[in-house]
């Protein structure tokens, strides 16, 4: 989930065994579509079927109060799928939904039972806390470009695309060093040479290997480029 959400807890036990979890709720029975002259949400419509169940557990479970007062607690870790036949775990979403994370507090003792395939227990031994501001719609591809830019930036699941660019720039870096070294375009005249006799041989040599060291230059930039194009997709 991006961006990640992130808790700090007080008022625990110190030397009580907490779980930490997260489920992410409906906000309501509706369906969404972005509307982009004016740069709203608007309803399009019922929300489909209910999903099943998810919980994530967080990895640091069970730990002391003392250890969760201590810390940030992130959930950059949780991952969301709109695949109803997820088998690996992750929390399931549709698509252009509206919905509320939870962060669960839990005794250990309470705990025991937890399940990333079943709904949390609620009553004693659980505390419950949501966040209005941390409503989100989920969408498949991000509606601004500024948010597709942060993620690429920011995301660490995102690398792909940030090698990419590590590529054009060494692509750019190759193409200033060939400045840097290849022969000087201007003409050479037989008073560049030293020996009138063998002037007219060396200068042929010379544009020979000019043109060799173009042509090597050309199958480099070639293959560079083509690489650059694989890395990027």
């Amino acid at each position: 989930m991006f961006p990640a959400m992130r808790v700090k807890i007080s008022g625990l036990d110190p030397h009580q065994q907490y779980y930490i979890t997260m489920d992410i709720i409906p906000v309501d029975n509706k369906r969404y579509r972005y509307v982009y002259h004016s740069s709203k949400w608007m309803v399009a419509g019922n929300a489909d079927s209910p999903v099943p169940p998810r919980v994530y557990i967080h990895p640091d479970s069970p730990a002391s109060g003392e250890t969760w007062m201590r810390q940030v607690i992130s959930f950059d870790k949780l991952k969301l799928t709109n695949n109803e036949l997820d088998d690996q775990g992750h929390i399931i979403l549709h698509s252009m939904h509206k919905y509320q994370p939870r962060v669960h507090v839990i005794h250990k003792e309470r705990g025991e039972d937890l399940s990333p395939v079943r709904a949390v227990p609620q009553g004693d031994g659980t505390r419950t806390l949501s966040f209005p501001e941390t409503v989100f719609t989920t969408v498949t591809a991000y509606q601004n470009q500024q948010i597709t830019r942060l993620k690429i930036d920011r995301n660490p699941f995102a690398k792909g695309f940030r090698d990419s660019g590590r590529n054009r720039m060494g692509l750019e870096a190759l193409v200033e060093s060939y400045a840097f070294w290849r022969p000087s375009l201007r003409s050479l005249t037989f008073e560049d040479i030293s020996g009138i006799k063998q002037g007219k041989s060396s200068l042929l040599k010379s544009s020979i290997e000019t043109r060799i060291l173009q042509i090597n230059f050309n199958k480099i930039l070639t293959n560079y480029c083509c690489t650059g194009l694989l890395l990027s997709y």
